[in-house]
């Protein structure tokens, strides 16, 4: 479904990815693993179109997205939950869910908006209240739940736990783990890789802009360099 190639992005003469290389197939749940300031952020924008690579391919079904805007590469099937949520504050549950599905008709938007409801039932009973007075992890469930509007096929997410109680991770990163029922494919960024190799199929290891290791989860959870630098092991 994606496939990133020898991927370079600069922020001025900054260079922050250095030839990534990854992938992430049909209803496959992968994460890009790494501390503060390895560049997985910088990765999630550049495949959402937050950044444009200096050089390398960000190919969406096989389609070259390099040069398509953000909105464009929502109407092809992608969708982000960018870090901390980004919600709009000040509206409701439902208009933060509505403005999700801006590029979807509305017979479509309420049966979205059905499946939000039935993965987040808490979203449901709270649809009138103001996204500002959620508790945090009910503010990343909204944040997924608008991402899930567009109807993706893949769903790109930003450090979900980063600010979560134990209990709310554990709740996030399980519902994280239905969406491929759903025929949506997760690429997940995430500092927290105790959790993260849980959930996933497969997952890439980003330091200082390199992909340093790779494999199926349960490789990388025994791999002894990723338990004494992420699992305190």
């Amino acid at each position: 479904m994606l496939t990133i190639e020898n991927l370079y992005v600069r922020y001025g003469q900054i260079e922050v990815l250095h030839g990534v290389s990854l992938d992430v197939g049909e209803s496959e749940i992968v994460a890009v693993l790494g501390a503060n300031g390895a560049g997985k952020s910088t990765l999630i924008k550049t495949i959402i179109g937050w950044a444009r690579p200096a050089k390398g391919e960000c190919r969406l079904n096989g389609e070259v997205i390099n040069a398509l805007p953000a909105w464009e590469r929502v109407k092809r099937g992608l969708a982000i939950v960018p870090e901390s949520g980004r919600l709009f504050r000040e509206l409701s549950v439902e208009d933060n869910l509505r403005l999700g599905a801006y590029l979807r008709e509305e017979q479509e938007t309420k049966k979205q908006m059905e499946v939000v409801f039935n993965l987040f039932p808490i979203l449901a009973e709270r649809r009138k209240q103001i996204a500002k007075t959620l508790s945090g992890g009910e503010q990343q469930m909204l944040a997924i739940g608008r991402a899930m509007m567009s109807n993706p096929r893949l769903l790109l997410i930003d450090e979900v736990s980063m600010g979560l109680m134990p209990i709310l991770v554990k709740r996030v990163f399980q519902v994280i783990q239905e969406l491929p029922q759903h025929q949506v494919s997760v690429l997940l960024v995430e500092q927290n890789a105790f959790e993260a190799l849980k959930i996933v199929h497969r997952a890439y290891v980003l330091e200082n802009g390199h992909i340093v290791l790779e494999g199926k989860a349960q490789e990388l959870a025994d791999n002894p360099l990723v338990k004494a630098a992420y699992l305190g092991g």
